[in-house]
């Protein structure tokens, strides 16, 4: 009996005796952690999106403060959220323009024309390792969704074989752009009304010959803009925001219907 109290004792102590070592240890090896960090990271949205160009929101924070990291990176937060982190690190903040993210292709299943039926993965990184995908566009959508898959917000969606970005929804974080293989989705201020929905610059007579909806450097546009604010450069047309009014007369006129004024 008195073993076993006496081992229940020993297993005490030493029990007591590593907590002590433990309690002590952290006071000694305490490491300081500034206090704007965690204010940062609590205002922060917690999408750990990447947007910012940080792992997620708790890395961009410590960014921020220790590396002196810019206080509106975060796009989902927007101008509000910026002016807060530049209040906890003193700093003042222009206001910023909204932004989104745009599908640079028109060419949907009743517009544009296949090479082949494609069978594989839903996986446009995939697809187009395959002659550069099922479209005989080069530079056209392949809809096999890998920009829905990495929003987090939901704002992107394929409709009739082409992706869709939902701009209200859209916090231009920028990831469909990275999963985008043929490079066809942009981030651009929301201000910008007047969109060219097309990134082919093959000659008019073949981009004509696989898309309804594929620019062809017919220059109408050019010849129709009062304000000299497009151009065709590549085959491509082409707009200068400096210029551009938004009066939409280049999407009216254009004959493919390439120039897009929704936004307007």
């Amino acid at each position: 009996m008195n073993s076993i109290v006496l081992a229940v004792l020993t297993v005490g102590i030493i029990g007591l005796a590593f907590g002590l070592l433990l309690a002590l240890a952290s006071v000694i090896f305490k490491v300081e952690v500034d206090e704007r960090i965690e204010r940062i990271e609590e205002i922060l949205p917690g999408a750990n999106c990447g947007g910012c160009g940080y792992a997620g929101c708790s890395a961009y924070a410590r960014a921020v403060v220790e590396s002196g990291a810019p206080v509106d990176a975060c796009v989902v937060g927007k101008s509000s959220l910026a002016r807060q982190v530049g209040g906890i690190m003193g700093k003042a903040v222009a206001e910023q323009s909204p932004k989104t993210a745009r599908v640079l292709c028109g060419g949907d299943c009743e517009k544009a024309s296949d090479k082949y039926e494609y069978y594989g993965i839903e996986d446009c990184a995939a697809a187009n390792k395959l002659a550069g995908g099922q479209k005989a566009c080069p530079s056209g959508c392949l809809g096999s969704g890998s920009c829905v898959k990495v929003c987090k917000f939901d704002a992107i969606h394929v409709v009739n074989g082409v992706a869709v970005v939902d701009e209200e929804r859209c916090t231009a974080c920028g990831q469909c752009v990275k999963a985008c293989p043929k490079h066809i989705i942009e981030i651009m201020p929301k201000e910008r009304k007047i969109t060219v929905r097309c990134k082919n610059r093959k000659p008019g007579k073949e981009v004509n010959s696989y898309c309804k909806a594929g620019c062809i450097a017919c220059g109408i546009c050019v010849k129709n803009c009062p304000f000299e604010a497009i151009s065709v450069n590549g085959n491509l047309a082409e707009i200068d925001y400096d210029k551009c009014k938004g009066c939409g007369i280049c999407a009216e006129k254009c004959p493919k219907k390439v120039i897009d004024k929704s936004a307007v």
